[in-house]
């Protein structure tokens, strides 16, 4: 399955880390010249794009020589030795800039690296710079930060999605190869549709947080963007601290197709494509299952209330000392958020063990289930309204409908590009049992292949 490039293409677009990887231990590329191709693309697509915020070309360079020379040393670090990675402005990097996309933390420079950077650094990835995230990660459409928009690289005038919209724009065009990102309600997923990337949520606590600034710790995920599903294998193997396993079980597949509208409206030809794409990946393995539906409003209503009242103790003194340092949209909500009580957030977090437990049930009998990751392609930047079919629906509530209900229950979700509405990309989504990452990726890369 394959994507015509868009208008704006950097060197790494459609780029294999394993085949990059090959040339790097052949001799026949250099990590400088990698990084160089990087900072040369950043600087001629990123006025278009806004997908970084913070590049330092000699720090990155920098880098890239010591990765260099430990080649010639003979010393071999794995297979992201050597190749340019971007991370998210919500990751702490001590040697760049991390705004966390706000005005409150214009200039900031942290003190040490996240735990996932500083993993990375020890296998010899070189960072190349920081790339925007909505405010504080509020938001999935990746239009209202301290740094503008992100841009849609298949048209400038659309949205990335967000939170990860910087990472998954960097990627999609070509910028880097890699990128990290953050999900909390599909914020790897939800861009990774949009732009036509793959985007890996793994399963909740598999990936530290350390030095990653929180929006929703019980909902919180660190996972890879990428060109490929092998590529995101290995930098979800970097972060989190271990190499997945293969395969051992072959026995024939389960997978069940999330009826379409169990989580809300969707796009009349959006879901032909997917659901086409599906066939053709699991063929007779596929069946249609309406098991979900009963669920999906309970999913819904009970992200909503942990979700706003883990965000508001995160900025609970900054509502109080400064709130006009704050976006509008991400102001609003987050005043809204102030209105959870104690009581709601309790019988919310006993909700989601509930709601764990009846996914645990459900992948009884299921391998994976599938669904659209996004059931909209990109809308037009600022636009808060989309039609679909004969509904007018709030965009970032469309955006996120389909992805949020596995950042509740801690599930594993890959988004996969399966070709293009309408001239826009779209996504397939796969979701995993809990704690079945390694199948989900290592099956996942035996039967998508794209061109």
């Amino acid at each position: 399955m394959s994507l015509v490039k868009p208008p704006h293409v950097g060197y790494f677009f459609g780029q294999s880390v394993i085949a990059l990887a090959e040339r790097l231990r052949a001799g026949s590329l250099t990590s400088v010249e990698l990084t160089q191709a990087a900072l040369d693309s950043i600087e001629r697509l990123n006025p278009i794009l806004n997908a970084f915020v913070h590049v330092d070309a000699p720090v990155a360079l920098a880098q890239a020589r010591k990765a260099d020379e430990l080649f010639a040393q003979g010393l071999d670090l794995g297979p992201l030795h050597g190749i340019p990675v971007a991370v998210k402005d919500n990751i702490d990097t001590f040697d760049h800039v991390t705004t966390y996309g706000s005005a409150h933390f214009a200039g900031f420079k942290p003190n040490r690296d996240a735990l996932c950077v500083q993993r990375l650094r020890e296998v010899a990835a070189v960072i190349v710079g920081k790339t925007l995230t909505h405010e504080f990660a509020y938001g999935p459409t990746g239009d209202r930060s301290l740094h503008g928009a992100a841009r849609n690289p298949w048209d400038a005038s659309r949205i990335t999605g967000g939170s990860s919209a910087g990472s998954t724009a960097a990627v999609a065009s070509g910028m880097v190869p890699l990128a990290l990102g953050t999900d909390t309600g599909g914020s790897i997923r939800i861009p990774a549709a949009l732009c036509g990337t793959v985007g890996f949520k793994p399963s909740f606590a598999c990936v530290p947080l350390d030095g990653v600034f929180p929006l929703s710790s019980s909902l919180d995920h660190v996972g890879p963007i990428a060109n490929h599903i092998e590529d995101a294998r290995l930098l979800f193997e970097v972060v989190a601290g271990r190499v997945c396993a293969p395969v051992a079980n072959l026995r024939p597949l389960r997978v069940g197709w999330i009826t379409s509208g169990s989580f809300g409206p969707v796009d009349a030809e959006l879901d032909r494509q997917v659901y086409q794409a599906a066939q053709q990946l699991f063929g007779e393995a596929l069946q249609d299952t309406a098991e979900l539906e009963p669920l999906a409003a309970a999913m819904k209503d009970t992200l909503l209330v942990v979700q706003r009242a883990e965000a508001f103790d995160v900025h609970a003194e900054r509502m109080q000392d400064a709130p006009h340092k704050f976006e509008q949209e991400v102001r609003e909500r987050l005043e809204l958020s102030r209105e959870v009580r104690g009581w709601q957030y309790i019988r919310a977090k006993a909700s989601q063990a509930r709601l764990k437990a009846a996914m645990a049930r459900l992948f009884e009998r299921y391998d994976f289930l599938v669904s659209p990751s996004v059931p909209i392609t990109a809308t037009a930047v600022d636009a808060r309204e989309v039609r679909v079919g004969e509904q007018d629906i709030d965009v970032r509530a469309a955006v996120l409908s389909y992805t949020s209900a596995w950042n509740l229950t801690g599930l594993p979700a890959i988004s996969l590009p399966v070709g293009q509405v309408r001239g826009l990309p779209v996504g397939l989504q796969v979701i995993g049992a809990a704690g079945e990452d390694d199948r989900l990726l290592r099956v996942m890369a035996q039967r998508f292949v794209r061109d």
